[in-house]
């Protein structure tokens, strides 16, 4: 489904047309550029969207600074960048299948995708990456009860028996373990656009999404 790539400015809330009180989401998405108009051997049409800029690597000359630190494109990202008549490079490239849309739009190298294709009332999904917790035990992980606090005994945050004995005498794949939590990917589905800010880039969502302040996210059609 055609969709945007914007970032997650944060929460707030709005008033709908019926004086309800609505949480909300709110998505920067700028015009995205379209970089790539792409057919997958299996026959399945994509387009490949651009979102942000990134610096291109410059050599420094006697007596001039070198370029400051951060993210710098590659040559190959340039010339990708350069066919598609782009001038700076953008910092982050996704794709967005079309064949599954009923009437799908015809874009090409140049055109841009901006909020103007959500409308209100539309359902949407978000992929973004969730926040990173670090390494967390169990408890905050999975959010399993633990052990009793009385009674003497010593084990409230740990996760108890992992494995059987005799059969399978092993821990089975998949047991939920202490490790490291979140910075992983997630889709929210079924999301209500609440209000198209077309002026601003601004997208208003109904709930919330996954991702810090900030976060890189992708808002795609659904259905």
């Amino acid at each position: 489904m055609i969709g945007l790539i914007g970032r997650k400015l944060g929460m707030t809330q709005i008033f709908n047309e019926q004086g309800q009180q609505v949480p909300v989401t709110v998505v920067e998405a700028k015009p995205n550029p379209v970089v790539a108009v792409l057919t997958q051997p299996s026959g399945a049409s994509m387009v490949e969207l651009g979102f942000g800029v990134s610096r291109v690597r410059r050599k420094s000359k006697k007596g001039e600074r070198a370029n400051p630190r951060g993210h710098r494109a590659t040559k190959a990202l340039v010339g990708h960048a350069a066919r598609a008549g782009l001038s700076e490079p953008p910092r982050t490239l996704r794709s967005f299948r079309l064949d599954e849309m009923k009437a799908p739009p015809a874009l090409a190298l140049g055109d841009t995708v901006d909020v103007s294709i959500f409308a209100v009332g539309e359902r949407v999904k978000v992929t973004g990456t969730s926040k990173g917790r670090g390494f967390q035990g169990v408890v905050k992980r999975y959010g399993i009860g633990g052990g009793p606090n009385t009674h003497g005994n010593t084990k409230h945050r740990k996760p108890g028996s992992v494995g059987a004995g005799t059969d399978p005498s092993r821990v089975i794949k998949g047991k939920r373990m202490p490790g490291h939590a979140g910075a992983a990917r997630h889709t929210q589905i079924n999301l209500r656009v609440e209000k198209v800010d077309a002026e601003k880039h601004l997208l208003y969502l109904r709930g919330a999404i996954a991702g810090p302040t900030n976060g890189l996210v992708m808002v795609r059609k659904q259905g």
